[in-house]
């Protein structure tokens, strides 16, 4: 048996979803529809453990490009967030050739224990999501991390509300969600070790790092980033 084409497999949901007093029909045929033109206008691009990431549809850079096309984004992002920098609220860093790390302070943008954005923060990444917009071709990857202060377990949990609010934020603000990648890493990637080794406001961050999709090797953008502490 011949496999469906595109547009056939389309009408097909249709038509299963279309059943009189289906009260789920419209959402069955966006869900299917939606799936469909995703692997039809775009490319599929699998994660970091092989499994497809439905409906990233995600540009490459060809290698030799990609070293001005990062230069451009940090200087944009510098120039948007150059008030905030100054503040000390947050770090751009470049990684390497492909890659850049936002670090944001978890204190300005976080009440004690709580994973709700404070208001100054929603301001400062609408200003990151706006940027990164323009540079579609990039993975995002929100990282969340905390200080030792609390149990293991409660500081594993709170890093990966406060990365899964900041990664809903960013999407709310128009960034593509099938470019981003959230997760914790609670207490274990510590920026600076103080003498009680606890309560350094530093460790308490957002990272928030930028991977370019590099033609040939697209698989790379998905991976998580690598160790982030100090």
């Amino acid at each position: 048996m011949q496999p469906l084409k595109p547009l056939a497999l389309v009408l097909a949901l249709a038509t299963l979803a279309g059943c009189a007093g289906d009260p789920n029909r419209d959402a069955k045929i966006g869900t299917g529809v939606g799936a469909v033109l995703g692997g039809v206008i775009g490319r599929q691009v699998s994660g970091a453990d092989g499994a497809p990431i439905v409906g990233a549809v995600v540009g490459a850079i060809a290698g030799g490009a990609v070293g001005n096309y990062m230069d451009k984004q940090r200087r944009e992002l510098e120039a948007k967030l150059a008030e905030e920098a100054r503040r000390k609220e947050l770090v751009i860093t470049q990684l390497d050739a492909n890659t850049l790390k936002i670090g944001v302070a978890s204190d300005v943008s976080f009440d004690t224990g709580s994973a709700q954005l404070s208001g100054p923060a929603l301001a400062t990444f609408a200003k990151i999501a706006s940027t990164l917009q323009s540079f579609d071709k990039t993975v995002i990857h929100v990282v969340g991390h905390t200080d030792t202060v609390g149990s293991t377990a409660y500081n594993q949990s709170l890093s990966e509300q406060r990365a899964a609010s900041v990664s809903s934020y960013l999407a709310s603000q128009g960034l593509p969600a099938g470019r981003i990648r959230e997760e914790g890493r609670g207490e274990r990637e510590l920026l600076l070790r103080t003498a009680d080794g606890v309560a350094e406001p530093r460790n308490r961050r957002v990272d928030i790092v930028i991977k370019a999709v590099v033609e040939g090797n697209e698989q790379s953008a998905w991976t998580p980033p690598p160790y982030l502490g100090g």
